[in-house]
């Protein structure tokens, strides 16, 4: 099963973010710079240059309050081998991924530097994207959690608090299923709790990083923990947990 559809919550990027006549840079496998073509992703809108951020900035759905203990990954793991490293032009913010799969980069601004790596796998499909700048907004509501895995990213724990999480999860909502997979701020909890949006602290920035899924990926939850354990479940996990910000 291939995630396709960006489902980041309602992002709100800088004004710089309105430049979307800007050249967009792609990077390659491997490779530690962007390249020269990529498109603007349909996931971020742009904000207005003389509107003062507002107190919607504040990160929504953070835990900080007593998070709940890391669940280990699933015993049955295909763990991902080859990967390359994509470091962003700020060269502080940086992830592992499949050596056969890409990365594309879309850059509203240079300075300072905000834009949107989107990462495919080795048919096209777009797997994931990972966004850096100053300012977002999220959209939180009512929803039933069931956690099927949440752990703390070794490079991201020493950036404010609350510290950021590798999470994949699943929310109901009148018995409709939205599963994610993302960088959540602490461990999302399980039962009763509301939505979150992904925003992450790093340094005087922000970031958000997702699995692109689409609509009703999952049969079931246990088809989920299935897919969690295979190959490409794997690898997407791979690459929440190896963002490191320096």
């Amino acid at each position: 099963m291939r995630p396709a559809q960006a489902r980041l919550f309602a992002v709100l990027a800088t004004a710089t973010l309105a430049l979307t006549g800007c050249m967009a840079n792609a990077s390659t496998a491997g490779s530690e710079a962007p390249g020269l073509e990529a498109s603007a992703p349909a996931s971020l809108s742009a904000a207005s240059s003389s509107a003062p951020p507002s107190s919607s900035n504040a990160i929504p759905g953070a835990n900080t309050a007593g998070p709940t203990a890391a669940t280990a990954p699933p015993s049955s793991t295909s763990v991902p081998t080859g990967l390359a490293t994509y470091t962003f032009p700020d060269g502080r913010l940086s992830f592992k991924y499949p050596a056969d799969w890409r990365v594309e980069l879309f850059e509203a601004s240079a300075s300072p530097f905000v834009g949107t790596a989107t990462v495919y796998d080795a048919s096209g499909a777009r797997q994931a994207e990972i966004y850096t700048g100053e300012i977002a907004d999220g959209v939180s509501s009512p929803v039933t959690r069931t956690v099927f895995e949440s752990v703390p990213v070794p490079g991201l724990q020493e950036q404010p608090d609350p510290a950021a999480h590798y999470s994949f999860y699943v929310d109901k909502v009148n018995d409709i299923s939205t599963y994610r997979m993302h960088l959540t701020p602490g461990a999302p909890i399980a039962g009763a709790e509301m939505a979150l949006g992904g925003i992450i602290r790093i340094g005087d920035r922000i970031l958000i990083a997702e699995v692109d899924f689409i609509d009703n990926p999952f049969a079931s939850e246990d088809a989920a923990k299935s897919w969690l354990a295979g190959q490409e479940g794997q690898s997407l996990r791979t690459l929440l947990m190896s963002i490191s910000y320096a």
